[in-house]
């Protein structure tokens, strides 16, 4: 998770939304990613979609050995990735600023673990905090 966290700072430095995420496959990272919405004027560039781009080409079997890390409960279209490829285990770093369909998740197969880091919650909240109209023109709304 200490890299997903590393990948959402580098987003917040980047003039973006920090959010990270990593994909681990037999305690290896294989992808990284943050929400780059903003510097790419993206509307699908959220964390765990770029991570899973870095990531390149993987054989199905890959994903369903994967771990993927993110600082925030993944969106829809997040999730839609995620079970998608059968990443059998999603390991979130919060979920009181944002929520995503965690109960679909849970019903396909998806272990969720959320670990609630006070850290996480921060750094959300102080960005929703200097920057409400960016956060609210995605999903935050």
């Amino acid at each position: 998770m200490q890299e997903a966290i590393h990948e959402a700072r580098k987003g917040l430095r980047e003039g973006g939304i920090p959010i990270g995420s990593v994909l681990v496959k037999d305690g290896k990272i294989i992808g990284r990613g943050h929400n780059r919405r903003i510097q790419k004027g993206s509307a699908i560039l959220h964390a765990e979609m770029d991570c899973l781009e870095n990531a390149g080409r993987l054989k199905a079997k890959d994903y369903q050995k994967c771990v993927i890390y993110s600082t925030l409960s993944p969106c829809d279209m997040c999730t839609g990735a995620i079970l998608l490829y059968k990443i059998p285990v999603v390991v979130i770093g919060e979920n009181k600023t944002f929520k995503g369909p965690e109960v679909h998740s849970k019903k396909r197969g998806v272990k969720l673990i959320n670990l609630n880091l006070l850290e996480c919650k921060k750094m959300m909240k102080d960005f929703i905090a200097a920057k409400p109209k960016l956060w609210n023109e995605d999903i935050g709304e």
